[in-house]
């Protein structure tokens, strides 16, 4: 992965950071509710986009590096990214064909899916209460989706033109 290829793992890690940095951001309390799982709707963009070099390692690589970042059990981040890259590489070749409106439906089961596995292992520590707000980074990162689709991708075609 050079570089000079059109994957390049610059544009990768780079987009990787960007997404760890909006996920650590200081936002407001009304607004932090609302944020997406950015590091995830980057790693579905990669895996569908080049599921040859963004694979199943690469969530769980990812998800230990957002779990050290987060504070949160070492794993829990692993363990859903990992599941959801898998999701992707099984699919990719169906998902590329549809549209960004068909592939939000697919990305709000992705999302959803990582949010209850979280909620899940969350559970298990200690009571956890289901609220709304379950709800909020699910319905916020799939109407992220078209922009993080379209950035991601002017950002891995950059050097083509």
């Amino acid at each position: 992965m050079s570089d000079n290829s059109p994957f390049g793992m610059g544009r990768y890690l780079f987009s990787i950071i960007t997404a760890m940095a909006l996920s650590i951001a200081p936002w407001p309390q009304t607004i932090s509710a609302f944020n997406p799982d950015w590091i995830l709707l980057v790693l579905i963009y990669w895996s569908l986009a080049v599921p040859e070099r963004v694979g199943i390692f690469n969530g769980w690589i990812i998800g230990l590096f957002t779990d050290v970042l987060t504070g949160r059990m070492l794993g829990q981040h692993a363990l859903t990214y990992s599941l959801v890259v898998y999701l992707c590489f099984k699919l990719h070749k169906r998902l590329r064909q549809y549209t960004l409106l068909q592939q939000g439906l697919f990305i709000f089961c992705c999302l959803f899916l990582s949010q209850l596995i979280i909620f899940w292992i969350e559970n298990t520590q200690s009571t956890t209460h289901f609220h709304i707000y379950f709800w909020f980074p699910i319905i916020t990162g799939t109407f992220c989706w078209p922009m993080v689709y379209f950035l991601t991708r002017l950002l891995r075609l950059y050097r083509r033109f």
